[in-house]
């Protein structure tokens, strides 16, 4: 059968290969260390699973929600983000609102979607989330990507976005905290940013903050809206329940923006998917928000230790020339360009003149040799790079590390 244009430009994930590599290693009764996941490894809080049981009992949980969302549960979002970003009797309070979606993916799909015309340009900040591009292009954007590397961090020039910017720019995607680097862009970079975009009005932004919760080390995120509130009225913020409630599977998210934009989003999804999971809506309506911050503690204990078992393995191994500091979400980015195991690859493929991203042969081959599973950040705009989760419980996640360093340090 035929297939779109759309379809066939998008391409397979390489994690969901390895992944499947993994559980196969796994069911010969090999030893496999996942340091792929995006996901937290544990349920939700109890007093939202018992909320959901609640619900059962309700015939309401079982109909048709809102297409953009339940009033009080948009209203709680919208509370909750003036709150924790220190914009508190700001007065663009009234001029924004919140849509509710399947997922922050489908958040990020809509707020793209009520934005982007075929032809408009979208700036992405490499490293950046894989679905980045592939979203931008199915509504018929272009992608136009300035990078970043280790050497400065991961934290991109604003002279280079500022040059990326034409005519045809009509937005910049920011994820911060970020994945895959698990950094945040510090608060005079974002002050630098905001007075960029004070010089673009055309220019809108959406703020990918689905990981704002998950900072391990002090400063937490500062955002550029904050310094200049008024560029409250071009920022698109997606966010979501999924890694801040352990609720993956609940697919839950939301878009905070102008309230004329988000009139556009509902209109798009009344078309599309309708409303959010009803039940799951009902029960966030009476879950106490306040317990976020409760149950994400010892989660974030646990993000903080693994970043300095990483720290240290690293140093030990003397592999400090790769190593940066982590602060936030699940992930570290290693550079396997700046390691001995490296040339061993690069040799190789010079005989062969092959590609120069060696990042998926790396990694199949640290699964095979020491089942520990990473994903190769290609498709990230970041090659010869591997995303590491630091979500694994402490003492396996050390053992998987070590095996790491030792295989980066192989150069035979």
């Amino acid at each position: 059968m035929l297939q779109s244009y759309r379809v066939k430009g998008i391409n397979e994930s390489i994690t969901l290969k390895l992944n499947a590599k993994a559980v196969a290693l796994a069911e010969e009764g090999r030893k496999i260390y996942n340091l792929t996941a995006g996901q937290l490894p544990c349920k939700p809080m109890s007093e939202l699973i018992e909320l959901m049981r609640g619900e059962l009992n309700f015939l309401k949980s079982f109909q048709y929600a809102p297409v953009p969302g339940i009033r009080e549960l948009r209203d709680k979002f919208l509370h909750r983000f003036f709150a924790t970003r220190d914009l508190e009797n700001s007065p663009l309070e009234a001029k924004l609102d919140c849509a509710i979606s399947n997922g922050g993916k489908h958040a990020l799909g809509n707020a793209l979607g009520a934005l982007v015309n075929p032809g408009d340009e979208v700036i992405l900040i490499a490293p950046y989330w894989l679905t980045y591009r592939p979203l931008v292009e199915l509504w018929g954007g272009v992608a136009k990507v300035v990078s970043s590397t280790l050497y400065d961090q991961f934290i991109p020039s604003i002279a280079e976005i500022e040059k990326a910017i034409t005519p045809k720019t009509r937005a910049i995607i920011v994820n911060s905290p970020n994945n895959p680097t698990g950094i945040h862009y510090p608060k005079d970079w974002m002050e630098r940013f905001g007075k960029m975009l004070l010089e673009h009005q055309e220019v809108s932004v959406i703020s990918d903050e689905i990981y704002f919760d998950l900072s391990y080390f002090d400063p937490g995120p500062t955002y550029f809206y904050q310094l200049y509130p008024e560029l409250l009225n071009r920022t698109i913020i997606v966010d979501g329940i999924s890694k801040n409630m352990a609720c993956t599977g609940l697919r839950i998210g939301f878009t905070i923006a102008p309230a004329e934009l988000i009139a556009a989003i509902g209109r798009l999804q009344g078309q599309t998917t309708s409303g959010a999971n009803t039940l799951v809506q009902r029960a966030l309506v009476e879950l106490d928000f306040d317990l976020i911050s409760t149950f994400l503690e010892p989660i974030r204990n646990q993000l903080r230790n693994n970043a300095r078992s990483l720290r240290e393995s690293f140093r030990q191994a003397d592999l400090s020339n790769c190593w940066y500091q982590s602060t936030s979400a699940f992930y570290f980015l290693v550079d396997f360009s700046t390691t001995p195991m490296f040339q061993r690859f690069a040799k190789s493929s010079e005989e062969t003149e092959e590609i120069s991203d060696y990042a998926t042969d790396i990694c199949s081959d640290l699964l095979e040799k020491h089942g520990v599973a990473l994903v190769p950040t290609a498709d990230f705009g970041t090659p010869n790079c591997a995303r590491i989760s630091l979500v694994l419980e402490e003492r396996p996640f050390a053992e998987a590390i070590n095996l790491v360093v030792e295989y980066l340090n192989q150069e035979k």
